[in-house]
């Protein structure tokens, strides 16, 4: 299978990849300010060049990894089968059985709420990989798979 073969998830995604690590990126910003203004200047630096340091290199962060990352999710629904892959550095590709599928959420954080898009989990046996999130779906996308996976699952069944 190639990777045309697969529906990348809605462009929206991005936004909540760099809301998320906009907000590490404060974090460790805020971290090298309290740094500069204590044990850094003991230290005879300049005051503010790790915080200035720091905040180019979340700032540069911010702006690629997200986009990256956002590119690099995509998913095919089959008649038997969800198969999910993503990252670029570690590559991951799940293939969920409906079979083995126990149940189904579609979940949705703050960010995700806002933007209008939602993350699909399908709950399996097992322990690893027990969950298995396929996000940056809009609410409707996920509410739709979710009815469909579940209707599957029901014609196996019965």
């Amino acid at each position: 299978m190639t990777n045309t073969e697969l529906t990348p998830v809605h462009p929206r995604f991005v936004w909540v990849l760099r809301i998320r690590a906009a907000t590490s990126a404060l974090f460790f910003f805020l971290v090298a300010v309290v740094l500069d203004a204590t044990a850094l200047r003991e230290a005879g630096l300049p005051v503010g060049l790790v915080s200035g340091v720091v905040a180019l290199l979340g700032l540069a962060f911010v702006a690629w990894l997200p986009r990256r990352r956002w590119r690099a999710w995509a998913y095919r629904e089959g008649e038997d089968e969800l198969d999910i892959r993503h990252g670029r550095l570690v590559r991951v590709r799940t293939v969920v059985p409906f079979a083995r599928v126990q149940h189904i959420d579609v979940s949705e954080g703050p960010v995700e709420r806002n933007l209008g898009l939602a993350t699909l989990v399908l709950h399996t046996a097992g322990t690893r990989a027990a969950a298995v999130p396929l996000p940056g779906l809009t609410r409707d996308e996920a509410d739709q798979m979710r009815d469909r996976i579940r209707l599957k699952i029901r014609q196996e069944l019965g």
